[in-house]
């Protein structure tokens, strides 16, 4: 299998961990693409006519793409551990997605749209879905998050780390006390350390 990808994507991040959690990273050839809305890399095009990472290559039928089916598909490989908790699982893990999308658009508009044109008050409705979303975590979830690994706690893992990754003043942490004391111990994972957000 062939995963285009790139090191800075929280939605990357989230298969890479999975990978490493199941034992399959050796199966999988990782190609490192650079790619943006703007300026779309051709051979992740060619996977996914969407032209998003990550894409997943397989032998035994057509391309895999949106990390939630390449992570369901990968957790089935592996005998299917990461999503038998089920709803409340995929809930967290779309929350934790819906996090990575705001926090994405927000490095987006900071990074490729002309200062100039940038629009502040997008900026600041997609912080609040940030931060919505790690206080409905905090004040909802943390049982889930600290029972038994599955696929919730990796997508909140890699959502909070791109957050501090790309935006270390959102300031996440306030008022969420136990989703950052959880979160300290969760990054120690390490499926987490061998997966820490870079620029290429």
């Amino acid at each position: 299998m062939k995963l285009y990808a790139a090191a800075a994507s929280p939605f990357v991040r989230k298969v890479m961990v999975v990978l490493h959690e199941t034992g399959q990273l050796d199966s999988v050839e990782i190609v490192p693409v650079v790619t943006s809305p703007v300026q779309p890399s051709g051979a992740v095009q060619a996977s996914n006519p969407l032209a998003k990472i990550p894409a997943l290559e397989r032998g035994d039928g057509p391309a895999l793409y949106d990390s939630r089916v390449i992570c369901a598909y990968l957790d089935q490989r592996a005998g299917g551990r990461l999503y038998n908790r089920g709803w409340d699982s995929k809930i967290l893990e779309a929350t934790a997605d819906g996090i990575m999308d705001a926090a994405v658009l927000m490095s987006y508009e900071k990074r490729l749209r002309p200062q100039d044109k940038q629009w502040d008050g997008w900026l600041d409705a997609q912080l609040d879905k940030v931060l919505g979303g790690c206080a409905a975590l905090n004040s909802r979830w943390m049982s889930h998050l600290q029972g038994p690994l599955d696929i919730g706690q990796i997508a909140v893992g890699c959502a909070l780390g791109y957050v501090d990754f790309r935006h270390p003043d959102a300031g996440w942490r306030n008022g969420n006390p136990a989703l950052a004391q959880w979160y300290a111990a969760f990054e120690s994972r390490p499926s987490m350390q061998a997966t820490q957000p870079r620029d290429a």
